[in-house]
């Protein structure tokens, strides 16, 4: 064997392993940014369900649940009422309209039941719905509160993940952690909507 031969496959057996060594490395980032989504996927859905316990909670108490306790005991022992709204119309004299609206109470039923029902989740578990996924037992932080916009009171929540596990939401201070509400204004929805 010569000796170009010699470096020939000395060389094409190093490709061969930087090839591979690369093909991990890119192979390994893949997997992580996959179960980062998949880790985000799961926390999306936690929020989205203690987003609708709490819709749920303010129609019922007029403000929101500030802690996980108390959000609990509403969703193991609270009731949401179902009413039906009738609107009829009356043609007055001249033209003139006359509305009259009848709410009417037609049962209730438990907020576990109506929001949580095995068909939509079956996999519930009340007692780790404040646990945030792929963060060793971490719950999220649950802020509520009352603030004044127009001369008016109203009422405002946020839900946030307190340890994000994306890099890329770890920055300035968990600035851009998922979070669904708002401490400033009145709105419901996720900062991923």
């Amino acid at each position: 064997m010569t000796l170009s031969k010699i470096l020939s496959i000395v060389f094409l057996l190093g490709a061969l392993g930087l090839g591979y060594r690369l093909y991990l490395g890119v192979d390994e980032v893949v997997e992580e940014e996959k179960m980062l989504a998949r880790t985000e996927e799961r926390i999306i859905e936690k929020l989205e369900m203690l987003r609708d316990a709490q819709i749920a909670y303010q129609a019922t108490n007029g403000e929101y649940a500030s802690n996980w306790n108390d959000l609990k005991e509403f969703i193991q022992d609270g009731r949401i009422y179902i009413v039906q709204r009738t609107e009829t119309t009356e043609l007055l004299e001249y033209g003139k309209e006359e509305t009259t609206v009848t709410i009417d109470t037609l049962g209730s039923v438990n907020v576990q039941d109506s929001l949580f029902n095995e068909t939509k989740y079956p996999e519930f578990n009340l007692d780790l719905l404040n646990v945030v996924p792929g963060s060793g037992g971490k719950t999220f932080e649950f802020f509520a509160d009352k603030i004044e916009r127009s001369n008016r009171e109203i009422a405002v929540f946020e839900i946030r993940d307190p340890a994000p596990i994306n890099p890329e939401r770890r920055r300035n201070n968990n600035e851009k952690a998922l979070r669904v509400g708002s401490r400033t204004d009145s709105s419901t929805s996720g900062n991923w909507e």
